[in-house]
């Protein structure tokens, strides 16, 4: 009995001992609550992504592309919740009967915004289709007056208008080129009606004698007929209102045929191409543009845009702009929701890539500048920057640079929107 006990008393100490040695487990702490999930909110582009004008339409949906993934590396919240911005995109093919079924294809998308049309006489019929949806639509090329002329609350554009464009050119043309005579073709389209009226007004009211109307298309290639007639007017002066892909091989015809007289041209044909399609015969040419030129936009926005898609063709700053004013709206609204953003529209006040962004009550942009440009070495120049109807030189070191958009903090690798699709200006 003895030894059992005494076996049962060190069982016992052997077994307290283990157990002192043993650790307790730390309990393990609560998990944080997972993040509320957002909504992934798709903004449009429509544009000509095909056709004579691609290149100007693919530039501006480069200009979206690039809002929409600076926009997803700010990590965006809107009524408590992380947004995603996706981009849509869709070619109009610069027809305004086109243009009109990608709005509805747009609307039945149900997409938050519309960032586009280039060319006026697509914008304006398709408006009328957002407009009924309820969904903005802003433009950062369509020129004509008349797309924020129609009460439309929608509506708007980061670029002037052609009532301020039109004048511009023509007081360049007779007070900068001294032209006594001026011949005015214009493509039949809205844009280039629409400028080469308020050119013809313009040069009128300066008592420049304007010699003949000549009317073409913007699909035309042969331009000889109405050069010859042109000729033997004598003009000192030519302006077209259309598109480069026009543009060009007019002015280069002009040239084989003995034409002499400067031309000019409204910001459709205010590109680089000018220099490609017509050669040589680019060289002096003038033309304008409905906002500050390209090398004016900030630093940031531009190195990120090189970077990315290359240089520059003419609009993206105004539709990364264009894209920014929807954001900024959606924000003022704390909403996603059309009905509830739209009104903001009329009160974002922003710095943005083409400098301060800011809407009247139609949907114009305030104090819009336009930009004469003239061709030399091929390449399309500023020279000056008119604003309430003061015309100044431009100079880059001096140039009143806008600027630059609130960049967006330690981006981690942001994934690049990649456009949908179903995959001509102003």
């Amino acid at each position: 009995m003895k030894r059992s006990h005494q076996l049962s008393l060190a069982v016992a100490l052997a077994l307290g001992l283990a157990a002192c040695g043993q650790k307790e487990e730390p309990k393990k702490a609560a998990s944080a609550p997972a993040a509320p999930a957002g909504p992934t909110i798709t903004i449009a582009h429509a544009g000509p992504l095909t056709g004579s004008i691609a290149h100007l339409g693919k530039d501006d949906e480069n200009g979206v592309a690039l809002a929409v993934e600076h926009a997803n590396a700010k990590k965006i919240m809107i009524d408590g919740k992380p947004v995603t911005f996706r981009m849509m995109s869709e070619d109009d093919q610069a027809d305004p009967k086109v243009g009109t079924t990608v709005a509805q294809k747009l609307v039945d998308a149900k997409v938050a915004a519309v960032v586009g049309h280039l060319n006026s006489g697509v914008t304006i019929p398709a408006s009328e289709i957002y407009g009924k949806a309820g969904i903005p639509v802003i433009s950062g090329s369509a020129t004509n007056p008349a797309l924020t002329e129609r009460g439309i609350k929608t509506v708007f554009r980061t670029v002037g208008r052609d009532d301020q464009q039109g004048p511009a050119i023509a007081a360049y043309i007779a007070n900068e080129l001294k032209a006594k005579k001026v011949a005015i073709v214009d493509d039949k389209t809205a844009y280039g009606e629409g400028i080469a009226n308020e050119v013809e007004k313009t040069l009128k009211a300066a008592k420049v004698q304007v010699v003949g109307r000549e009317r073409t298309t913007d699909k035309e290639t042969d331009f000889k007929a109405i050069l010859t007639k042109i000729k033997s007017r004598n003009p000192d002066v030519v302006f077209h209102g259309g598109m480069d892909a026009t543009g060009g091989p007019m002015l280069k015809q002009a040239r084989e045929l003995g034409i002499k007289a400067a031309f000019a041209f409204g910001d459709g044909a205010c590109t680089d191409e000018m220099g490609k399609l017509a050669g040589t015969a680019a060289e002096g040419m003038v033309c304008s543009q409905a906002g500050l030129p390209k090398e004016a936009a900030n630093k940031e926005f531009v190195d990120a845009y090189n970077k990315k898609f290359g240089d520059i063709k003419q609009y993206a700053p105004y539709f990364y702009d264009g894209t920014m004013a929807v954001i900024e709206a959606m924000k003022k609204a704390n909403s996603t929701d059309p009905a509830k953003f739209a009104p903001e529209m009329f009160n974002v006040s922003f710095a943005g890539a083409t400098g301060k962004v800011e809407f009247d009550a139609k949907g114009d942009r305030k104090d819009a500048e336009m930009t004469i440009f003239k061709v030399e070495g091929g390449k399309i120049k500023p020279i000056a920057i008119v604003k309430g109807g003061v015309s100044t030189p431009f100079k880059m070191d001096g140039a009143a640079a806008p600027a630059a958009p609130a960049a967006p903090a330690a981006p981690a690798a942001p994934a690049k929107p990649a456009p949908m699709k179903d995959e001509k200006k102003k």
